[in-house]
């Protein structure tokens, strides 16, 4: 059986948080230990194999995903516990890291083979956000009573408006609610503005979404990884990658997105953090672009979409961005205007995929992982190729 362990490991109680080169050093020192690593003995003497890693540091620790073969879900949370523990010990700079979180989650093929073997109210819905909101839920042995489905939204309400305060960067003012300085000059205006708790519902619901779009984009990497291939030529299941422009497709590979999940954890650290001021590139506009989806993708999914809650999330999207160019992107009508004077006369920003990760000016910040590599070295030398042109 194939399991997917996500480890959270974090700096020592107290030390300062790593800059982005003690980040880099991070990153490498941690890819180096799991590339010595080809399985790992767990309880009893039972082997368990690893398949695939991913690493994603943030300023107080890491996030990793370890793709296991195991014969059950505990000897895989056990071995990769162990294994993360032992090399974090075993470099002199992790050393005093410490193991908060290692769960263990089924491999999204099983979950979607078993999806599609149903029949019935559990066939898999065909639209793409129901559908991953669907695999999220897993098979069920009987449909919930309305009793539960209300205890279960009141519940995952209770949780979001918990989460609201952890979205440091963004007062209630981003999500439409009027202050009593503004009162008076919304006055006659029609607009009585959102309700304070709608505010913090959008805000823990995008909290809340963080945490799933992360985990599915680490599942999207091992896919794209474990086949060798892009999106658009990938016969997996692609949890977000394949919501990003279409026109490019052919060239949304493993690298691509290794930096584009690097891309979105560096983002929202700065919304968390309290650091965020601005979004830094057009693959930031576009990540943000998938973590409101999701964001209404889990609050539809518990009943808790409503108007009220809609409109905080659609206002702090119009006051987040800047302007809505990357909109175009998704124009198959307009392909090829991000890169042509058109696009120059109307002062858009550079939106070809070679400048998705460079930053909109000096005083933006873009992971140093996701910063431009030999992809956009190579495109710029002539030998990248043209856009895809995918339907």
């Amino acid at each position: 059986m194939t399991y997917v362990v996500t480890v959270d490991a974090r700096i020592a109680d107290g030390a300062p948080e790593m800059d982005e080169l003690q980040r880099v050093g991070a990153i490498a020192l941690l890819e180096k230990g799991f590339d010595t690593v080809d399985g790992i003995d767990g309880p009893d003497g039972v082997e368990v194999e690893v398949l695939d890693t991913v690493v994603a540091v943030y300023p107080g620790g890491a996030l990793l995903k370890v793709f296991v073969d195991g014969p059950a879900l505990e000897f895989a949370e056990d071995a990769v516990r162990s294994l993360v523990g032992e090399l974090l010990e075993r470099s002199e700079l992790l050393s005093e890291w410490t193991v908060v979180k290692c769960e263990v989650e089924l491999h999204p093929h099983l979950a979607e083979e078993s999806l599609d073997a149903a029949e019935g109210p559990e066939a898999p819905p065909a639209d793409p956000a129901e559908r991953r909101a669907h695999l999220a839920r897993g098979p069920e042995t009987a449909a919930p009573s309305e009793e539960e489905l209300a205890a279960n939204s009141a519940r995952t309400r209770g949780q979001m408006l918990g989460l609201a305060a952890q979205l440091k960067s963004f007062g209630p003012e981003m999500f439409g609610v009027v202050s009593e300085e503004d009162e008076e000059f919304e006055e006659g205006s029609g607009y009585e503005g959102t309700s304070e708790e709608d505010a913090r519902l959008a805000a823990g619901a995008l909290v809340w979404a963080t945490d799933v779009l992360v985990d599915q984009l680490f599942m999207d990497v091992h896919t794209l990884t474990e086949e060798g291939t892009n999106v658009a030529e990938c016969e997996g299941v692609l949890w977000h990658l394949e919501d990003l422009p279409r026109r490019y497709a052919l060239r949304y590979d493993e690298q691509f997105a290794r930096r584009f999940l690097a891309t979105v954890i560096a983002m929202t650290t700065r919304f968390t953090q309290g650091t965020f001021t601005q979004l830094s590139c057009v693959a930031e506009e576009l990540a943000l672009r998938l973590l409101l989806s999701e964001a209404k993708v889990c609050l539809e999914t518990f009943g808790l979409l409503d108007d009220g809650v809609s409109e905080a999330l659609d206002c702090f999207a119009d006051l987040v961005y800047e302007d809505t160019d990357h909109e175009w992107l998704y124009d198959d009508s307009k392909d090829g205007i991000e890169d042509s004077p058109v696009g120059e006369m109307l002062g858009m920003a550079p939106m070809g995929l070679a400048d998705w990760f460079r930053p909109f000016n000096d005083d933006r910040y873009v992971h140093p992982y996701a910063a431009d590599g030999p992809a956009e070295e190579a495109e710029e030398s002539g030998t990248g190729g043209a856009s895809d042109g995918q339907e």
